[in-house]
């Protein structure tokens, strides 16, 4: 290889020759390129000590413009953005990269550079994927706390090899935060719903709201972290917006009398009226305000809704002004929603203490109840294998059937034998009385749900049996008599508008009802269903009246039924 110099001289061939001796040494090799696609092709593959361009040609003015102001954007993007070769070593990378690298990042390792982050996926081997041809995307997690959406593109040499790779790598930190503080507000959210008959049914209301209480504090600090709180249901017969819980309020406002009205009874007595969030920056200049807190500059109050209804609302306060924003008015009405749904499902608006029988019933019923309704379940399936081809065996499966069904009212007559004399009489007897003995069969792949069911229409007298999935509940229907059957639209292995279709045609003197989850329905099957004579819907969480009505509602005729007899099975 010759040891002369070699300079690439870029120039236009219609110019005047420039002449490059008075600032080349005279053994200089220079090779001339007539345009600039052909100098970029010699720089990729052949070595130079030095470029030799003549500005006279526009075109190379041009070229020389376009790679300052490629260098100018590439430093002022908030992304960060690297050339790495084949060894992954970096070759060159921008300030936003070299400030989270924490200094310059030239000659160093990707990955050492950014201090070995974790990789998050889908993709665990980025570079490798990106060397095999295939431009690809994965997320970091840096040692900072720092979340990376990284994309990989191959850059191709002229023989066809890859030489280097552009990285570009995205600050999704507050993105990601955001979206796990949402996911943690949600898990709180079901942890508060989670306070189920089955868990507490030993408890006495009192004890439910303190338990309740103490879980909303906890969430409240550890996610939210509010140390300044108040927290008031509504009381829809007197329009009051009593306490339920406060933290860090005066004792003048703690017993304070508020009106869920928009004037005169602060910023709580206008959320509750309007059912519309308030967000109060500066509480020295906002005429709602009302002081709540010592020295409260700012607030922040959102309405408890449940069922299109506002029930109640949830205000927090801070000492410093303009303290909550537009995230912190998400947050907090996200958690309200999960928060006004366990409200709903400890029943704290409208609870009664229960008299000693039903106490008993529920006792006894909430640790049998589902072991029985499996027996149930299972020896019905057995059952339909059976008719038809073993009379014996299809008669000691009745029998199974049978016994199971007497041993649920056996509780039930125990229970209320426990009752002493003079005993309040139960819901059921008095406000709902074609409630007793209605046989009722809930589908729900949700145990809570299946135990709920049993504990709130045990209570008015109600002979429940449960399936967990769609087939055991058109199985059971095809076997048995029902009065009402209650299914969610969800259920494993069946639609919800096929299982009403079946219901129907196994079960026309029973009335339908479809339970569904905030209004979610994807396969229309409510729509679907309603054509087909589908009455009443169910949105959960629902009120226990609104449950009631979908049983007893007048608009239908009512079922008939005999709280002492076994529901009738279809022979073979």
């Amino acid at each position: 290889m010759s040891d002369r110099p070699r300079i690439l001289v870029l120039a236009n061939p219609t110019q005047p020759a420039p002449n490059l001796q008075a600032s080349c040494p005279a053994d200089s090799e220079l090779v001339r390129a007539e345009s600039l696609s052909q100098g970029l092709g010699l720089l990729r593959t052949e070595h130079f000590d030095g470029i030799y361009a003549d500005m006279r040609d526009p075109a190379v003015c041009e070229w020389g413009g376009n790679l300052l102001q490629a260098e100018h954007i590439l430093e002022a993007v908030p992304d960060g953005v690297a050339v790495v070769n084949a060894d992954l070593r970096v070759l060159w990378a921008n300030p936003t990269l070299e400030r989270w690298c924490g200094g310059p990042a030239k000659g160093r390792g990707f990955y050492e550079a950014l201090d070995s982050p974790e990789i998050l996926g889908p993709d665990y081997s980025p570079f490798h994927t990106a060397l095999g041809g295939k431009a690809v995307s994965t997320r970091l997690h840096c040692r900072d706390n720092r979340y990376l959406d990284l994309h990989i593109t191959p850059v191709y040499e002229a023989d066809g090899h890859i030489g280097q790779l552009i990285t570009t790598a995205r600050d999704i930190t507050l993105g990601f935060q955001q979206q796990q503080k949402l996911d943690a507000i949600h898990r709180a959210g079901q942890e508060l719903a989670a306070l189920a008959p089955d868990q507490l049914a030993h408890m006495s209301i009192e004890e439910r709201v303190e338990l309740l209480k103490l879980n909303i504090r906890r969430f409240i600090h550890d996610l939210l972290h509010y140390d300044v709180i108040e927290i008031r249901l509504l009381d829809p017969q007197t329009g009051r917006l009593e306490p339920l819980l406060q933290e860090g309020m005066t004792e003048t406002a703690s017993r304070r009398v508020l009106y869920a009205q928009a004037q005169g009874n602060g910023v709580t007595g206008f959320v509750a009226a309007t059912g519309k969030s308030y967000l109060c920056p500066d509480t020295a200049t906002d005429p709602l305000f009302i002081e709540g807190s010592p020295g409260a500059r700012s607030s922040l109050t959102v309405p408890l809704v449940a069922q299109d209804q506002v029930i109640g609302t949830f205000n927090v306060e801070s000492p410093k002004p303009q303290a909550f924003g537009e995230d912190d008015l998400q947050f907090a009405e996200i958690f309200s929603r999960e928060l006004a749904a366990a409200l709903h499902t400890l029943e704290l608006l409208s609870a009664e203490k229960r008299s000693t029988a039903t106490q008993s019933i529920e006792a006894i019923s909430r640790e049998v109840a589902l072991p029985v309704d499996e027996i149930l379940a299972e020896a019905t399936a057995v059952l339909d294998r059976y008719i038809g081809h073993d009379p014996e065996m299809a008669d000691k499966l009745r029998h199974i059937l049978a016994s199971a069904r007497s041993l649920k009212e056996c509780i039930q007559k125990v229970g209320e034998d426990l009752a002493p004399p003079g005993a309040p009489a139960g819901p059921g007897e008095t406000a709902h009385p074609r409630l007793r003995g209605m046989r009722v069969l809930v589908a729900d792949n949700d145990e809570r749900v299946r135990r709920s069911a049993h504990s709130i229409l045990g209570r008015f007298g109600c002979v429940v049996e449960t399936a967990r999935d769609g087939q055991e509940a058109l199985t059971m229907a095809r076997l048995g008599r029902y009065d009402a059957v209650l299914a969610d639209i969800r259920l494993p292995n069946l639609s919800g508008y096929e299982v009403f279709h079946r219901l129907r045609q196994d079960q026309p003197q029973a009335r339908t009802i479809l339970m569904t989850s905030y209004g979610y329905d994807p396969s229309h099957c409510i729509i679907k269903a309603r054509q087909e004579g589908l009455r009443f819907v169910l949105y959960k969480p629902f009120r226990i009246d609104q449950l009631l009505d979908a049983l007893e509602n007048p608009g239908e005729p009512p079922p008939s039924h005999n709280a002492a007899s076994q529901p009738e099975v279809v022979q073979a």
